[in-house]
């Protein structure tokens, strides 16, 4: 796993109290491939920003979120996806959520002088995974309505929006709903993410610390003296925890997740969500007390 946003492990590492151990920070940092500097200039924004103060510097500094716990880390990936779209997935795993056969389609028209909010309007109907089909047409099989209905208003947009449900889907003269689903989603692409987060998943935790760029952490931050072995095996289990983090989040924020009657069986997402699922808890049990919030916020979604 590569391209950890570095403001992500500090948001990652915040424990119950709104805090971030200096050490502990550029210790997990650099199992994941990271430089002391890299670390430095990212607490350093996230100061100047005001998401956090700081009290010391470096290594012996404790780092403070200002204001309200944040449940988002700013740019880069969400610390957890929507917690409804993950519990609703391994509903889906477990056969709770069974496909009706409708197609939901939604259509729109937005001037060029409203094309911010026509622009947010698409962003909210692909996010919640409808495919387009044509210029101003989307289409799932999860009933999205009232979530693009609601942002349609909020936009002030609701006159310019019409949704329709039909089992009737035709789409260049394809309409076998497994043949529209591979048509209308990148489906390779997203079962090669989930499996990237099972081999995850499935690594010890020093492996997966390792396979995350230890050895590109550079020599600033391997001239630093080991803490001693548990020490070691605690920042490796909070590395592994982060990168299973981000690696879940890189798999499902672009998942639609179709209903399982439209996706090839048997679907890597069903297998790597099992997997994570297996690893997050064998993760918290070993985690150092008090261990951050991540875990918290990762059993709240999975519960």
């Amino acid at each position: 796993m590569s391209g950890i946003p570095t403001r992500m492990v500090v948001h990652a590492l915040v424990r119950e109290d709104g805090t971030v151990a200096g050490g502990e920070l550029y210790e997990v940092a650099g199992l994941l491939g990271m430089t002391d500097q890299q670390v430095r200039l990212c607490v350093k924004r996230l100061v100047s920003e005001g998401r956090f103060t700081a009290h010391g510097r470096g290594r012996r500094a404790v780092l403070r979120l200002a204001g309200a716990v944040e449940p988002e880390p700013g740019p880069g990936l969400p610390l957890v996806p929507e917690v409804e779209f993950v519990r609703h997935a391994y509903r889906q795993d477990r056969g709770l959520e069974p496909w009706d056969g409708l197609w939901h389609a939604f259509a729109f028209a937005v001037p060029e002088s409203a094309r911010a909010a026509r622009d947010s309007l698409r962003d909210a109907l692909t996010g919640l995974g409808a495919a387009p089909v044509q210029g101003g047409l989307y289409v799932t099989p999860n009933a999205i309505g009232p979530y693009v209905r609601a942002h349609a208003a909020e936009l002030g947009l609701s006159e310019a929006l019409s949704c329709l449900s039909t089992r009737d889907l035709t789409v260049g003269g394809t309409s076998d709903p497994r043949a529209l689903a591979e048509r209308l989603w990148p489906l390779p692409e997203i079962a090669a993410r989930y499996t990237e987060l099972r081999a995850l998943a499935e690594q010890p935790a020093g492996a997966a610390a390792a396979a995350t760029g230890t050895e590109a952490a550079g020599t600033e931050a391997a001239g630093t003296e080991a803490a001693g072995t548990e020490a070691d095996g605690a920042a490796a289990g909070l590395a592994h925890a982060v990168a299973l983090a981000a690696a879940f989040s890189a798999a499902m924020l672009p998942d639609p997740l179709l209903p399982p009657e439209l996706l090839p069986q048997p679907w890597p997402g069903t297998t790597a969500r099992a997997a994570a699922s297996d690893a997050w808890a064998r993760l918290e049990a070993a985690a150092p007390a008090p261990g951050p919030r991540l875990f918290r916020l990762y059993g709240e979604a999975l519960a």
